[in-house]
């Protein structure tokens, strides 16, 4: 991988994986953007949305019921003004789509999650991963981090998987946990996060 002209890295990850904090340190050990908020708050803008109006449907489709009120922008008891009606699924992926293409276009990057390994699938100068660990080591990572009990975790857990399972079937036509969408497939919950940087780092330097 070329690291002397614009380069990408974008991460696909299991919820307790590790991959906000991998891409964190592979930015910072490289110099180079961290793209995860970024790319919610440029969407916003370009759909004239609030950011909390589509930061809950990261990464998520809407139901049928959900997705029929939002397009009709009618509910039981409450009409909502046309002008605040929110984006549809496809139009909020082709809007964090539009970002990361730009962002990819502009300078090096980490980019997280969003199917980025699909809509760079062509760039030049990129490399894909995707983290993943056993359930035990997943929900350890979010007790820590939001403060919840097992039970919980293990059903934020759950729920993650399905949701993004479906947001990357719908999107991309392709299995999210297959390893074949991937340069390369970490077990971070068997080397931990430190050497998954380390590793990626030494792999970027093969490619």
């Amino acid at each position: 991988m070329k690291t002397t002209t614009p380069f990408v890295i974008t991460i696909s990850r299991q919820l307790g994986s590790g991959g906000s904090v991998v891409g964190q340190k592979l930015a910072k050990q490289l110099n180079i953007f961290f793209a995860d908020r970024e790319i919610i708050s440029k969407a916003a803008q370009m759909l004239s949305v609030l950011e909390e109006d589509i930061e809950s449907r990261d990464e998520k489709t809407l139901s049928f019921w959900q997705s029929f009120l939002f397009t009709t922008a009618f509910a039981p008891e409450t009409f909502i003004a046309p002008q605040t009606v929110l984006p549809t699924d496809r139009e909020l992926f082709d809007a964090q789509a539009g970002v990361i293409e730009h962002i990819a276009k502009e300078r090096s990057a980490v980019i997280v999650g969003r199917c980025g390994f699909h809509i760079l699938r062509e760039h030049s100068n990129c490399v894909s991963i995707f983290l993943h660990a056993n359930s035990a080591f997943r929900s350890e990572q979010i007790q820590d981090q939001y403060s919840v009990s097992k039970d919980y975790a293990d059903k934020m857990i759950a729920q993650s998987d399905k949701e993004r399972a479906i947001y990357c079937k719908t999107f991309t036509n392709t299995e999210w946990t297959d390893a074949r969408n991937y340069d390369l497939s970490v077990d971070t919950g068997k080397i931990g996060i430190d050497k998954t940087v380390e590793l990626i780092l030494n792999f970027m330097k093969l490619t």
